[in-house]
């Protein structure tokens, strides 16, 4: 490691010895200034190719082979050839050792930016977030991607590529209903999950036949049929991971595909936590390699065009456009969370009077790292923004909250201004929505008909009336259907348990007789 001063790079070129060094030198500012804890870095560099072959596998290199992926692959790399988007300047997988892919194109000032964005930004992130602590084996994905992907190749080799494609379909439709959202008794372990799957599926299904075998006759009721209350009771309902339902009750899946579903299950926790966090996620990795790379300038470490190049690419991250702007979209993370760092950051450092009275636990503690690392560990983006969105940070972004209710003939109107009671209406809708309480739809499994048709019932509460988009709910049950084999049946209700829709949709002949 060179001391203070010694440029770390001239010119654009890099290589495997540089990125060393730059690695080096961002990790002692990470660790000694920014008191950040990382787990082991792993960097690999990729071609623009590979690049476009990650993003198509929700950005998991290690990931299984199917159709959409390669769908994703050839809409992406039509678009960038064509110069109609561009390409992330990194991937990085929460996993120990942390995984950060780097494109092979980018210049050194952008590969020194991305090392110190996702090895040491997003790194200690997943590291420490609660979240991520409760929900993901860092430990064990990567092995356990590698089992599901080398499951999946012998099913197809097995089973065929269409029956195959048939099941996964199915499972990734119903991928957003297929986790639990509150925090077991017991952390989740990929590698013994792994190894006990031939062990789990001989279990499971003698568990699943003896409880199809109370089933009653429909030429002779029995008179042990099980009453609604215990029967609900051994099927565990209401459920509201779906996917987990199906693998371990659908009555005429083998054992491979409930395996299939297990690992699509498993993935969509793995990601869980991801979408609960993308402002603050984003705002770390945003913050933290903003601060290296101003320090990395003041010890001269790189040039003032280093550093120009820097900002340049910096402030298109961060750009976010006017609520009346065409590109208008929402809230762009990377902004709203650098923002919001950046503001905690004042507040610590030199409040104003108003900071002292909306944040009296940080304004002016002075320790800026320390409060920073506590509030990345300890929230996610809906308790974040409901938190620390402040009203001076409402102001710079011209927030303010529009009240549009079509029952109401008085239409749209500015529902909260720019005073106290308008900041905290701001913050808490705001805040909603990144609530998954309210943005993901509620639906449980809620009974099952054994004693007739075996129709498989779900249950949807609305939020503030807002109803499933039709088809793609009739798309969706198709798929369920599909792994279920017999009618499914779904009931849309409000508050008041009042019926709104009800859809019944039954499964296809093809999908019965797989």
């Amino acid at each position: 490691m060179g001391s203070s001063g010694e440029r770390l790079f001239e010119g654009a070129d890099w290589d495997f010895q540089t990125l060393q060094r730059i690695h080096d030198a961002c990790e002692k500012i990470a660790r000694t200034e920014l008191g950040l804890d990382v787990y082991p870095n792993q960097i690999e560099v990729i071609t623009a190719e590979q690049m476009l072959d990650a993003y198509s596998s929700v950005g998991m290199p290690l990931f299984y082979k199917h159709w959409s992926f390669g769908k994703q692959f050839a809409f992406q790399e039509a678009s960038y050839r064509k110069g109609l988007m561009g390409l992330a300047y990194e991937i990085v997988i929460n996993s120990s050792p942390c995984i950060s892919y780097l494109m092979e194109e980018n210049t050194a000032t952008m590969q020194t930016l991305v090392i110190a964005h996702a090895a040491f930004g997003h790194n200690h992130f997943f590291k420490n977030n609660y979240l991520f602590k409760q929900w993901t084996d860092a430990d064990g994905i990567l092995d356990y991607l590698e089992f599901a992907k080398g499951y999946i190749a012998a099913c197809e080799d097995r089973h065929g590529r269409e029956t195959v494609e048939r099941t996964l379909d199915a499972a990734h439709a119903l991928m957003s209903h297929g986790v639990d959202r509150y925090p077991g008794k017991k952390a989740l372990d990929l590698r013994a999950e792994e190894k006990r799957a031939g062990e789990r599926r001989q279990h499971e299904e003698a568990v699943f036949n003896d409880l199809w075998r109370t089933v009653p006759n429909t030429k002779a009721k029995s008179k042990a049929a099980l009453t609604a209350e215990r029967r609900r009771a051994l099927l565990g309902l209401p459920q509201e991971n779906i996917l987990y339902f199906l693998e371990k009750t659908a009555p005429r899946l083998q054992g491979w595909q409930r395996e299939l579903i297990r690992i699509v299950r498993h993935i969509a926790q793995y990601f869980y936590p991801q979408g609960q966090t993308k402002v603050m996620n984003e705002g770390t990795a945003t913050y933290v390699h903003y601060r290296i790379m101003s320090r990395l300038h003041q010890q001269d470490r790189i040039t003032d065009g280093n550093f120009l190049e820097f900002l340049q690419s910096h402030t298109n991250v961060v750009f976010q456009p006017e609520f009346d702007d065409r590109r208008y979209s929402g809230f762009n993370p990377y902004a709203l969370g650098f923002a919001m760092m950046q503001d905690i950051e004042r507040i610590v450092k030199n409040p104003e009077d108003e900071d002292r009275d909306w944040f009296p636990d940080i304004a002016g503690k002075g320790d800026v790292e320390g409060v920073l690392r506590e509030i990345w560990s300890n929230y996610r983006d809906e308790s974040f923004i409901n938190q620390f969105l402040s009203p001076a940070l409402i102001r710079r972004f011209r927030m303010f909250h529009l009240h549009d209710d079509p029952a109401e003939s008085q239409g749209i109107k500015v529902d909260a201004i720019h005073d106290e009671r308008g900041y905290r209406r701001v913050r808490r809708e705001l805040a909603r929505q990144y609530d998954v309480g309210f943005v993901d739809a509620n639906i449980e499994v809620v009974d099952v008909d054994l004693d007739g048709d075996r129709r498989l019932m779900l249950r949807h509460t609305t939020v503030k009336g807002a109803q499933l988009n039709e088809t793609d709910a009739r798309r969706v049950l198709q798929h369920l259907a599909d792994l279920w084999t017999y009618d499914v049946a779904l009931t849309e209700v409000d508050g008041t348990d009042k019926v709104l829709k009800e859809y019944v949709v039954s499964p296809r002949a093809a999908a019965v007789a797989a």
